[in-house]
C-alpha cells in the first residue's frame, strides 16, 4: 500500500479523522521502526509525554501519531479546588493511564470528564477513568448516537472484514480489534449529561463553559473555555497536520471557529497538536477557510494542500516529513472527502 491509497476501515472506524491512513502509512515509511509485542494487548511500544502545565492549574497529556498505531487526541486537565476536569479520554490504555498517574500526582479526584466529540481517540479511555473514579460525570453532545447507529455500525462491518487481511502490522491489528470492543460497548460512552445547548457550568469548583458545536466537526462538537486561565479546550475543531474533516460539515464549523474566536483566549489546545497563541490560531483559521474555498472551486487537490501546506507552515516543525504528511492527508480530504461529497462529508447531515 502506498501513501496515496484510499483509506481503508481502519481509519474509517478510528477517529475516523484522519485521511490518517495517509499520515500513518507516511510515518511508517520514515520514522524508525516500532518494537512489536506478541501480546494482544501490549502497548509496550506506546510512549506518553508527560504531563505539561499551558497555564496556571491546566496541564496538556498529549497525544501522538505512532506509526503503525491509531492516534491518541489530546487531554487537558483543569484543576479545580474538589478535583479534576478531563477534556478528552485519549484511546490507548498507556494514555489514560497517564491520565490516572496524573491525578495521583495531584492527589485528587477526577469529577467530571469532557468529550469533545465522540471519535474513538477522544473518548475510548472514558470507561476505564469512570471504573477508578466512580464519581466522575461525562459531559458530551448526543451525537454519539447517530455514530453507534450508524458511522461506527458501518465502519465495524468494514473492519472485521479488512482485519481478514495477511498484511495487517500487529500493532494495526491489535487496535483494530481495540476499536472493535469499544464500539460493542458504545452504551458506555454515552454522556451522563447530555449537552442539548451551550452552558455555563461550575465543575470542580471550577467556572466553565461548555460550548456547543452543531453540525462542524462531528454532529456536535463541545469546546470548553476556562475564563480564569483563559485556556480554550477546542477538540478536533482545531488539529494538525490537517484539518480532520470525515465526518465534518464545512459550514459549521467556519462558524464554531469564528466563536473561538470570539472569546478572549489566550491560548487554545486542538485535538491534536501543539497549544496555540491567538496569533497562531488565526493562522490556522485563516487556512481553514482558504482551503475550504479552494475545495469548492476547479483548483485541483494538490494546488489546495500546497497552499494549506504553505499557510500553515510557522505551525509545523522544521521536519520536512511533517510537510509531506501534511500536504498527503490534505490532498485525500479535498479528494476523497469534499469533491466526493458536494464540498462536506458523507456523514454531514446539514443542509
Amino acid at each position: 500500500m502506498t501513501a496515496a491509497a484510499s483509506p481503508t476501515p481502519l481509519e474509517r472506524l478510528s477517529r475516523p479523522g484522519a485521511g490518517v491512513l495517509s499520515a500513518i502509512v507516511m510515518a511508517c515509511a520514515l520514522a524508525p521502526p516500532v518494537r512489536s509485542a506478541p501480546a494482544q494487548n501490549d502497548q509496550s511500544d506506546i510512549v506518553v509525554a508527560a504531563p505539561t502545565q499551558v497555564a496556571r492549574s491546566v496541564w496538556l497529556i498529549s497525544g501522538a501519531l505512532r506509526p503503525k498505531r491509531e492516534p491518541d487526541g489530546n487531554t487537558v486537565v483543569f484543576e479545580g479546588p474538589t478535583g479534576l476536569v478531563v477534556v478528552d479520554t485519549g484511546r490507548h490504555l498507556a494514555h489514560r493511564m497517564a491520565i490516572r498517574a496524573f491525578a495521583e500526582s495531584r492527589r485528587l479526584p477526577i469529577v467530571a470528564i469532557v468529550n469533545s466529540h465522540w471519535h474513538l481517540d477522544h473518548v475510548s479511555g472514558n470507561p476505564g477513568l469512570k471504573a477508578a473514579y466512580p464519581g466522575a460525570k461525562v459531559y458530551a453532545s448526543r451525537a454519539i448516537d447517530g455514530a453507534l447507529a450508524g458511522f461506527l455500525a458501518k465502519s465495524g462491518d468494514d473492519s472485521r472484514a479488512y482485519l481478514k487481511s495477511k498484511n495487517i502490522p500487529p500493532e494495526t491489528r491489535r487496535d483494530i480489534l481495540g476499536d472493535l470492543a469499544t464500539a460493542a460497548n458504545g452504551a458506555a460512552l454515552r454522556p451522563d449529561v447530555p449537552l442539548d445547548a451551550s452552558r455555563v457550568l461550575t465543575l470542580a469548583g471550577r467556572t466553565m463553559a461548555l460550548n456547543l458545536a452543531p453540525d462542524a466537526a462531528t454532529a456536535g462538537d463541545v469546546w470548553v473555555y476556562d475564563r480564569a486561565s483563559r485556556v480554550a479546550a477546542v477538540g478536533d475543531l482545531v488539529t494538525m497536520p490537517s484539518p480532520f474533516l470525515d465526518t465534518a460539515c464545512p459550514e459549521g464549523w467556519r462558524a464554531a471557529l469564528l466563536e473561538i474566536w470570539k472569546t478572549p483566549f489566550k491560548i487554545a489546545i486542538p485535538g491534536h497538536g501543539s497549544p496555540m497563541s491567538r496569533d497562531q490560531f488565526a493562522i490556522w483559521r485563516a487556512a481553514f477557510i482558504a482551503l475550504i474555498d479552494c475545495s469548492g472551486s476547479k483548483r485541483t487537490k494538490a494546488e489546495c494542500a500546497a497552499d494549506w501546506t504553505g499557510a500553515t507552515a510557522s505551525l509545523r516543525g522544521p521536519d520536512p516529513r511533517d510537510r509531506d504528511v501534511s500536504r498527503k492527508m490534505t490532498e485525500y480530504y479535498v479528494a476523497d472527502v469534499l469533491h466526493a461529497n458536494g464540498g462536506k462529508s458523507a456523514y454531514c447531515r446539514a443542509t
